[in-house]
């Protein structure tokens, strides 16, 4: 059984899951390793969110059977030193309107 898994709200679908060697919690935030995030759904955009602790975030699409939801997780490529460990992985956050966290 995995030890997280990420599911729609409205479908109740599963985006992802991940045992404890994909995943790190910082801040109250998930951030999942990519290899665990199907990048034939999820489309890093040009939208960027300047983190004043982690450093610039890149927002990521999600497409659905329905169309596309905004911002559904991000991605720093480039972190500052402190957070250097999730550099390339994908952040969720708990209380997200669009999916929920299984832990």
């Amino acid at each position: 059984m995995p030890d997280l898994v990420i599911r729609l709200k409205y479908d109740n679908e599963i985006l992802l899951s991940a045992d404890e060697k994909h995943v790190q919690v910082l801040d109250n935030k998930y951030y999942i390793h990519p290899d665990l995030v199907d990048l034939s759904r999820f489309e890093v955009s040009d939208r960027i969110y300047n983190c004043p602790s982690k450093g610039k975030a890149r927002w990521v699409d999600l497409r659905t059977e329905k169309g596309w939801l905004n911002d559904i997780c991000w991605v720093i490529p480039d972190p500052k030193p402190k957070y250097i460990q999730i550099a390339g992985w994908f952040g969720f956050t708990p209380g997200n309107k669009h999916y929920e966290i299984e832990t």
